[in-house]
């Protein structure tokens, strides 16, 4: 049985760790909220701008935060795919790296598996780190960008993303991109997510709409509004993807915070049993020297 001094001890480390957890779980608390209200203005912003966008022209104009999977699995045969997959760069967060990094890799070998080269750029330390064990080749330009947005929440280097894609695009280099990341559905549940990248630019539409006429002209709206439309794209998803960060480590900290009271409850119970015990044992002792005595 420890001693208790020990159990001491131990408590007293316990108490020290959960002030820490406590801590990091309101920081993870405050940050969730930030990102969600970011969030949900962003989303106004983003569906005007999607509405326009489709007013002006023909092709289909992304959709945030779904699956296409129907998409991917048409696309099999040759051709070159850019994955950018989005994790974290710090720990603590419970299994929402680990799943990222699973992902990833299924993908990677779903799409070799279908004739396809796959390039990677990658968004997060940990994900990098990750790619880097495995020996792969990856684009690191962007492994900070999350941090650059959390810091400045500047669309620059979001731009500069999306500029890198449409240059490879351009060049013939890649013919399609994937973005994986967590979706945030709710406090406890955030999903793996496969979202595209559509780098063509939509044809004008070929019905005129008399309520209204466009000044400049509809070409040259659409040359302008559609990077715009997929820089949003992408901002709107590295939100998504922090928000299910924060949410991920408010879990993982509270689940912790409630370990740590569930072990500094055995530990008391072991200290005072443990104390008892010693009190019990001194008093035989002292009864029995009297007796001798006698």
């Amino acid at each position: 049985m420890a001693s208790l001094k020990e159990i001491k001890s131990r408590i007293a480390s316990v108490r020290n760790t959960q002030k820490i957890t406590s801590a990091m779980r309101m920081v993870a608390s405050a940050k969730l909220h930030h990102t969600q209200g970011m969030t949900e203005a962003f989303l106004q912003y983003y569906s005007n701008l999607q509405s326009i966008v489709k007013s002006l022209g023909d092709s289909p104009t992304p959709n945030l935060f779904s699956i296409e999977e129907e998409r991917f699995e048409e696309m099999k045969g040759a051709g070159h795919t850019l994955l950018i997959p989005i994790s974290s760069n710090s720990g603590l967060c419970g299994a929402f790296n680990n799943n990222i990094g699973k992902a990833t890799f299924k993908r990677i070998q779903e799409l070799e598996q279908q004739g396809k080269q796959v390039s990677l750029l990658p968004i997060g330390k940990k994900i990098a780190h990750e790619l880097q064990k495995t020996g792969r080749n990856f684009n690191k330009d962007f492994v900070q960008l999350l941090d650059k947005l959390e810091k400045s929440n500047t669309i620059a280097d979001i731009s500069a993303l999306v500029a890198h894609a449409i240059e490879l695009h351009q060049h013939k280099e890649i013919d399609s991109v994937e973005i994986l990341y967590h979706h945030f559905k709710s406090m406890g549940v955030q999903t793996i997510t496969n979202s595209s990248l559509l780098l063509d630019m939509p044809q004008v539409s070929t019905q005129k709409n008399e309520d209204w006429f466009t000044e400049p002209s509809v070409e040259e709206l659409l040359t302008s509004l559609f990077p715009r439309l997929l820089n949003a794209q992408v901002y709107g998803i590295l939100l998504d993807s922090l928000t299910s960060e924060h949410a991920a480590r408010m879990l993982a900290m509270q689940t912790a915070d409630d370990n740590a009271n569930n072990l500094l409850k055995e530990l008391t119970l072991l200290y005072n049993k443990t104390r008892q015990q010693a009190i019990t044992n001194e008093l035989i002792d002292i009864m029995g020297g009297q007796v001798e005595k006698h």
